[in-house]
């Protein structure tokens, strides 16, 4: 097998490391990272990208070294890895039926779970899996093997996402006694209960784009807390000084408060449970996190009031953006053109007309005039190749005019 060129960087910042490399079009995405025995984390490169990458910026971005190295290891995809233990499940569940009398047909290899996600020693399935009626005939020993197939002690199912309001999982314990467990994202511990909160993995470039800013001094309003995912980050890494966490899922609350427990940041932490429509804050925020998709509007006048009168602030504005498809015609053919290009223009006319919106509900909420201006537009994740979600970073500031003869400034 060739060798292949990693970036060996240590492990607690591999997760930064790789969201950079991804930025630059140098990390090799159908292969999978290497955990070393001594804590340093191997992140496969494109060969064609090897000669670009600066190992002096990268070292003095992290404040960590790092370097290049030949791995002669197999860097199996998570596509490869899943497969593997697809096909190990499947002989596994095929020595049972079989023991049981039952005879293996090629139909149940379709009913075996395509992916699934891992939490720790729970694996929670999918819920187009194990439908078929023979599976009843092997019921009791059926989940224990399952579990011992993808090497899990515990085993959970996911059949939807409830509509209670709260985007709850409608998940069932199969196999174990307890429900509860444990991520551990860039140095910070998230713990839940899987049967009634959801771990966003895929917002996880956006969870480090938060850990980098600087907050040192600020208040922090979060509108939309959940267990953490963006509390955590601004209060462990970007060293907030105070954030109001409103969530109104009970559930969600109370993995809250054991993760601001878990990672010794509650006492800079307020705990705002229910309708953040009808919290009472007003004129504290220097920063107001807006992380609800598919959109947040209904959180934009309450993030408003929030901000400071005098100072104004920034607003970190989450939305998913659909990218209209554009039909061309190539001969009696009709091709579907979409690009990166196409969708940061529908992304900016998304941001200009939010940044007037804003301006216009400050003006309403405040009686002064404020500016907006669009610091950054971020883009989180896709949903599809037209369905995007971004963030839009917009600084808010009252205008500000100075009295002649006092020499103050006050709001215009």
């Amino acid at each position: 097998m060739d060798a292949v060129p990693c970036l060996c960087v240590p492990g607690r910042h591999a997760q930064e490391f790789r969201t950079c490399l991804r930025s630059k079009g140098a990390l090799d995405l159908s292969s999978c990272l290497v955990k070393n025995s001594d804590g340093t984390v191997l992140l496969p490169i494109l060969k064609s990208c090897l000669s670009q990458l600066d190992l002096q910026s990268f070292n003095a971005a992290s404040n960590s070294a790092c370097e290049i190295v030949w791995s002669q290891s197999p860097l199996k995809s998570k596509k490869e890895r899943t497969q593997t233990g697809v096909n190990k499940l499947g002989k596994v569940l095929q020595e049972l039926l079989e023991s049981h009398g039952e005879r293996w047909v090629e139909e149940l290899r379709g009913d075996l779970p395509r992916s699934f996600q891992r939490h720790g020693d729970l694996v929670l399935l999918g819920d187009s899996c194990f439908s078929l009626p023979l599976w009843k005939k092997v019921d009791q020993l059926l989940w224990s093997a399952v579990a011992g197939g993808l090497g899990a002690k515990r085993l959970a199912k996911m059949s939807r996402i409830s509509r209670d309001g709260f985007r709850s999982p409608e998940v069932t314990m199969l196999l174990g006694e307890h429900s509860w467990v444990k991520h551990v994202d860039n140095g910070i511990s998230y713990e839940f209960d899987v049967t009634k909160c959801m771990f966003s993995a895929g917002n996880i470039t956006e969870k480090l784009r938060v850990a980098g800013f600087d907050c040192r001094g600020e208040t922090v309003v979060d509108l939309y807390a959940g267990i953490g995912y963006f509390t955590l980050p601004y209060l462990v890494h970007a060293k907030a000084s105070h954030v109001h966490a409103c969530e109104w899922n009970p559930d969600a609350v109370e993995a809250l408060q054991k993760n601001l427990l878990a990672n010794t940041v509650s006492d800079r932490c307020t705990i705002h449970q229910g309708d953040n429509r009808q919290l009472q804050l007003c004129d504290v925020a220097d920063r107001v996190n807006l992380g609800l998709i598919p959109s947040s509007e209904d959180g934009w006048p309450v993030a408003c009031r929030l901000l400071k009168r005098t100072t104004g602030g920034i607003l970190h504005i989450h939305q998913n953006i659909t990218s209209p498809l554009r039909d061309t015609a190539a001969g009696d053919a009709t091709q579907r053109v979409s690009g990166k290009k196409a969708d940061r223009e529908v992304w900016q006319i998304w941001a200009d007309d939010t940044a007037k919106h804003i301006s216009s509900l400050l003006r309403d909420v405040t009686g002064a005039i404020w500016t907006t201006n669009i610091q950054h537009i971020e883009h989180v994740k896709s949903y599809a190749p037209h369905v995007h979600h971004v963030v839009l970073d917009l600084e808010c500031r009252p205008l500000l005019i100075k009295d002649t003869n006092t020499g103050t400034e006050q709001t215009l």
